[in-house]
């Protein structure tokens, strides 16, 4: 078994995706979450190896507030777990972003809908 993964996104679609990719990757789904508060009791439950993470995240159609975001839950991980791998996999490509989400404690960022080979060069960072 590769490593571990938890994938954050709140799209079924997406999450599919990117467990695809995951697995021709060499690595192991071992959880999904579709919202960040999911996402952030799945890594304490599970401590898997990396997560990938989506910024935006809507329940039922609307758009989750600052409290609860990717960006947050990169933050809540991390101070559970200072050595978390984070991979952000999110639409929200802008520069801000990108720059948040890495000082939050990501270590890298793809922008979807991502290139094959620049998400199996991300997940390679974490292998």
């Amino acid at each position: 078994m590769g490593k571990t993964v938890l994938i954050v996104d709140d799209s079924r679609f997406m999450r599919a995706v990117v467990k695809n990719e995951v697995e021709k990757n060499g690595c192991t789904v071992v959880a999904e979450a579709d919202c960040s508060d999911a996402a952030v009791a799945r890594y304490k439950e599970l401590k898997p190896d990396i997560v990938t993470m989506d910024i935006t995240m809507t329940v039922d159609g609307h758009t989750i507030g600052r409290s609860s975001n990717g960006i947050d839950a990169i933050k809540q991980i991390i101070e559970f777990d200072p050595d978390a791998k984070i991979l952000v996999v999110s639409a929200m490509g802008q520069k801000c972003y990108v720059i948040e989400a890495i000082e939050a404690g990501a270590k890298d960022f793809v922008i979807k809908p991502f290139d094959e080979v620049r998400f199996a060069e991300a997940l390679a960072h974490f292998k």
